[in-house]
């Protein structure tokens, strides 16, 4: 607990947007004119109960609306930097206390828990709430960087979640509350924390016991990825073991039917994997390197090679002591091998991007922070055996500087990538930060400039430096490019990005995708569509020949919060009038946002350019299924119901994929 002491006050770090499409400086350095900001107040809404609750909602949706028609509640500013951490004083007072049960968590080696949290105070106010430190030690010299302020009492971190406490029914009126909160295995312990004062002015008043899970150094939330080939599988997943302490490890094995659709395994093989961590000194600024800091613990990847296309296998982390014994995963996983490229059978992916994460216990709510995140997880958890490999196109957990978000998104999204090849692009809310050698010099990423996004994924890359690769994925080949570094003729990435086009075999792998998370093709979104671009800066000027060129048949982009799909496109015009079924030569490119993952919803332009084929603003992702060589269903699907409401076919020859169409015509010669 911390001591009572008289409080120091330092400057606090501005509140971190997210969840916004944030301007960026032009790649010339001029600084566009930020647009108008609209705030909603943190509301608490549990204290309030009938009339007063609606008329509360009415209140908000109003100060809502009188915003600009592209913005949304509070700018959707992360929850916990609403936190004024340097702000916080201790006022222990003997009748507030706070108790958590149980006190032993995972005792059945489980990774996530719901614990009861009990407190309460003489004099209850309806600015009192309820913070999660871990470790449960938050004033202590090992959660605080060196030099820190000397003169406690300080916080020095930020809590890794929070709740009102009047979220507990009558709280305000009887001075007692109990709420249930959600924790996950995160290399620590826990304490629970009252306060007092509300966000912008915190009075620690009374902590509780610590609570922590019987092994917090246990292996969790493995991720799969496919490798750089076809026939090679990684996993990825957190423990608290340094090298130094366990040996990191997968068992794997391929899966024999056993009759009656039952499978069992091979003969185990076990395969090293390598460790990775990174400091707070990797961090480029506030408040990643401040009070947003929290200790990743380390990040294992094993890669498992020479798969058999389409075979099922089954694995299961662990980590070998010195003594011996093994410390495992708290269960076994399968997953199917991808298949070779060309490969002729069932292929189904899924695409969206700007997903976020959201608490199921309901608690770091702001002004609905990242509302539709939980719908899409459970959508594609529920539909688990329909699909087979995801691409999550940046934009991600919107951890936005605060470290402890990236193991809270892992924990989210782990029953699919546990089982399903989990692809990442990098995002604005990824990467960017000013002087860092990224395109936009914005500060989007709250300090991350790319670090834990490339250290928690594995993604495919020739050099992890870069954030591009290709996928081959049976019939399709995936190009994944890296909008927040320099995409435009002449630079790694271009050169990157002709060669994944160019060097694809269009009679085995048909199906060619692009995708990157800002829109450097068309939009119809309301900030673009203002600026008369409907585009990034300098987005498909440098590309849309290579498109073209190359024939590709989707382009994916994220970043605009809702999913748009144009018709066939070249140079800003519609190659055909038609709208559902494609048959014969694609003469241009479809292009496709699905940034309707789960944070804030963006508007559009209310004219509906000729382009724009179907608009929906909510939330959802795309599915892709591949029959053959000459049959392709594009579905739109919304989360809240995984209904289809937009989709098209493709139906075509290798021929059409050869036949000359405008800037894509090959050199003839009239010899005979």
């Amino acid at each position: 607990m911390p001591s009572v002491q008289h409080a120091r006050t330092i400057k606090i770090p501005a509140p971190v947007a997210s969840c916004v499409l944030k301007r960026p400086r032009e790649p010339s350095g001029h600084r566009r004119r930020p647009r108008a900001r609209v705030g909603v107040a943190a509301v608490p809404m549990a204290w309030a109960s009938g009339g007063a609750a609606a008329a509360m909602a009415v209140a908000l949706v109003a100060a809502t609306l009188l915003g600009t028609a592209s913005a949304s509640p509070a700018e959707g500013i992360q929850p916990l930097s609403k936190i004024a951490v340097h702000k916080a004083t201790v006022e222990m007072q003997p009748s507030a206390y706070v108790r958590a049960t149980p006190s032993l968590l995972g005792e059945q080696g489980e990774d996530t828990e719901w614990v009861t949290v009990k407190y309460g105070r003489r004099i209850p106010t309806i600015d009192d709430w309820i913070a999660v430190f871990s470790p449960a030690d938050f004033n202590s010299s090992a959660t605080c960087p060196n030099p820190w302020p000397a003169e406690p009492p300080y916080l020095c971190t930020a809590p890794i979640k929070y709740q009102y406490a009047n979220y507990s029914e009558n709280y305000i009126y009887r001075g007692k509350g109990s709420i249930r909160l959600q924790l996950i295995n995160q290399r620590s312990d826990f304490s629970f924390a009252l306060f007092t004062g509300g966000l912008d002015n915190p009075k620690l008043i009374a902590v509780s016991e610590p609570i922590a899970f019987k092994n917090p150094k246990a292996p969790v939330f493995p991720r799969l990825a496919q490798g750089k080939s076809h026939d090679e599988m990684t996993v990825t997943w957190t423990s608290g073991y340094d090298i130094s302490e366990a040996y990191p490890f997968v068992e794997w094995g391929a899966l024999v039917a056993a009759g009656a659709g039952a499978a069992h395994p091979q003969q185990a093989a076990r395969t090293p994997a390598g460790t990775l961590t990174f400091s707070r000194g990797s961090m480029c600024g506030e408040p990643a390197r401040t009070v947003g800091w929290r200790d990743p613990g380390f990040i294992h990847t094993a890669f498992l090679r020479d798969l058999w296309p389409n075979k099922e296998y089954y694995y299961r982390i662990g980590h070998e002591l010195h003594d011996g014994s093994v410390v495992w995963g708290n269960r076994p996983y399968t997953f199917r091998a991808p298949p070779s490229p060309g490969q002729k059978s069932l292929q189904r992916v899924i695409v969206f991007g700007d997903m976020g994460k959201a608490e199921r216990d309901g608690s770091n709510e702001y002004a609905a922070y990242q509302p539709g995140s939980l719908n899409t997880t459970d959508a594609l958890i529920s539909d688990l055996d329909n699909y087979d490999v995801v691409f999550h196109i940046g934009d991600m957990p919107y951890a936005n500087g605060y470290i402890s978000q990236w193991d809270q998104f892992t924990a989210q999204v782990a029953p699919i990538t546990a089982r399903k090849p989990y692809m990442v692009a990098s995002g604005n809310h990824e990467r960017d930060w000013p002087d860092t050698a990224a395109f936009w010099d914005v500060e989007d990423s709250g300090g991350e400039c790319g670090v834990p996004a490339e250290t928690y994924y594995y993604y495919p890359a020739e050099n992890r430096a870069n954030f591009w690769y290709k996928v081959d994925y049976g019939m399709f080949r995936f190009c994944v490019a890296d909008s927040e570094h320099d995409w435009r003729i002449g630079t790694p990435q271009y050169e990157f990005i002709e060669h994944c086009l160019s060097t694809v075999d269009r009679k085995h792998q048909p199906w060619l995708v692009f995708a990157a998370h800002r829109v450097l093709g068309y939009s119809s979104n309301a900030w673009y569509a203002g600026e008369g671009s409907f585009e990034e800066p300098e987005g498909r000027e440098n590309l849309q020949k290579l498109w073209q060129k190359y024939r590709v048949d989707i382009a994916f982009f994220g970043h605009v919060h809702n999913y748009e799909r144009t018709c066939p496109m070249y140079q800003s015009q519609c190659m055909t009038s038609e709208k559902s079924h494609y048959s014969g030569t694609m003469n241009g490119t479809i292009f496709v946002v699905a940034g309707g993952g789960g944070c804030h919803l963006s508007e559009y332009t209310t004219a509906i350019p000729r382009w724009s084929i179907y608009r929906d603003k909510d939330y959802g992702f795309v599915k892709l299924t591949a029959f053959n060589h000459s049959s392709l269903l594009f579905e739109y699907k919304k989360s809240s119901d995984g209904k289809v409401y937009d989709s098209f076919t493709v139906d075509r020859e290798y021929r059409d994929v050869l036949r000359c169409v405008h800037d894509s015509c090959f050199p003839t010669t009239l010899a005979t």
